[in-house]
């Protein structure tokens, strides 16, 4: 069914810190909802979109009419004039009724709501309008890790630098909905004191407790919707509106983050890496995410995660080169931009991790990771 042209089309947009779990609640609205007439927008700060890449190997696209990946940048800063414009032309697709966005990690959604206003403001014509932002929160890491400095700034009328726990507040503050994410990692008294904390920063928005970010499709596509105004006029956000006078078209490097992407042709020994990530990893790397290679198995490409003090591997999907040969060809012959990254010896079978960081030393964490490569093979 084609929609009204005249109507425009809604932008649901998904916001978050580093690691709390947006690509996971993502995965489940796409799996458990119907997708037709749902456009993509996945935005990833580093040069590879891993994001992406995850979802496209979930095979939970197959109704969606549209995604499109934007990349080595933040929508609400760098990325924010192409985002408009690629979702002002979705909107002109007739398959497309709605937008859901998955903003990065870094995504201050004050800026990103900025660019609706001024989209407005400047053209009478846009075809879209923010429904809603939805900002999940990795209860656990917000415990054990912000919650006392968050609770700090709560209770100090000085002013300070832009920080990574600022980002998180303002994270928290400008939205109309709050899925409470791996709340089964928390007791219920240490839950609702993160609750407690969260409705002091942001008593507007509705709370969705939830674990592994299994929500309600309804609770995102018909929940609350986002009121500028209402969001702007809470007092907890004063703090936030000087921080954004403040920031500049480089609004990453404000909060001292950073990207850099890991690719080697090599496999990884197995034991060398978990060695790394139990005793030298180091903490500067707030966030990793991306396919890593064993050299102990050739078959199956491994998802590792770090987000934190928390890293996880786990096997995700088959390695193209490993499929049987007609297995192989068809999808080759299907998804053709697999072989933008093929090699003729080893095929897509590849490290490829984008860290992201404050204040790291890239060298260092690369040597690191070289030497972890088993040198036999």
């Amino acid at each position: 069914m084609n929609k009204n042209v005249n109507k425009k089309t809604p932008v649901i947009l998904i916001t978050g810190y580093l690691g709390s779990g947006k690509t996971t609640l993502l995965q489940g609205l796409l799996e458990s909802g119907d997708n037709s007439g749902l456009a993509l927008v996945i935005n990833d700060m580093g040069s590879v979109n891993v994001d992406s890449k995850l979802i496209k190997n979930e095979n939970c696209l197959q109704e969606t009419a549209k995604m499109v990946e934007l990349q080595n940048g933040c929508i609400c800063c760098t990325l924010r004039e192409e985002f408009m414009n690629q979702i002002e032309e979705l909107s002109k697709d007739q398959r497309v009724e709605k937008i859901l966005v998955e903003a990065s990690g870094i995504s201050n959604p004050a800026s990103i709501a900025e660019g609706f206003l001024m989209s407005e403001e400047e053209t009478y014509s846009s075809g879209v309008y923010l429904q809603s932002i939805i900002t999940v929160v990795d209860a656990d890491r917000l415990y054990y890790e912000f919650l006392d400095e968050m609770e700090e700034q709560l209770n100090d009328d000085g002013e300070e630098e832009p920080d990574i726990i600022n980002l998180v507040i303002d994270q928290i503050e400008f939205c109309s909905t709050i899925i409470l994410n791996k709340c089964d990692l928390l007791t219920p008294a240490k839950t609702e004191q993160v609750i407690s904390t969260i409705k002091q920063i942001q008593p507007e928005a509705e709370i969705i407790k939830t674990a592994w970010g299994k929500v309600d499709t309804r609770l995102i596509f018909d929940g609350k919707e986002f009121d500028y105004d209402r969001v702007m006029n809470s007092s907890s956000l004063q703090k936030a509106l000087a921080r954004e006078k403040q920031l500049d078209d480089s609004g990453i490097d404000d909060y001292g983050v950073s990207s850099f992407v890991y690719e080697v042709r090599r496999a990884f020994d197995r034991e060398s890496f978990m060695e790394l990530l139990e005793n030298n990893y180091p903490e500067t790397i707030i966030r990793a995410k991306g396919y890593i290679w064993f050299s102990d198995d050739s078959v199956h490409a491994q998802l590792f995660e770090q987000a934190g003090k928390n890293a996880s591997i786990s096997e995700a999907t088959s390695w193209v080169a490993a499929l049987p040969n007609d297995e192989k060809e068809e999808i080759l012959q299907n998804y053709p931009d697999v072989l933008e990254d093929w090699d003729e010896i080893f095929g897509d079978r590849m490290n490829q991790i984008v860290f992201i960081g404050r204040n790291y030393d890239k060298l260092e964490m690369t040597c690191a990771l070289n030497r972890c490569i088993d040198k036999e093979l």
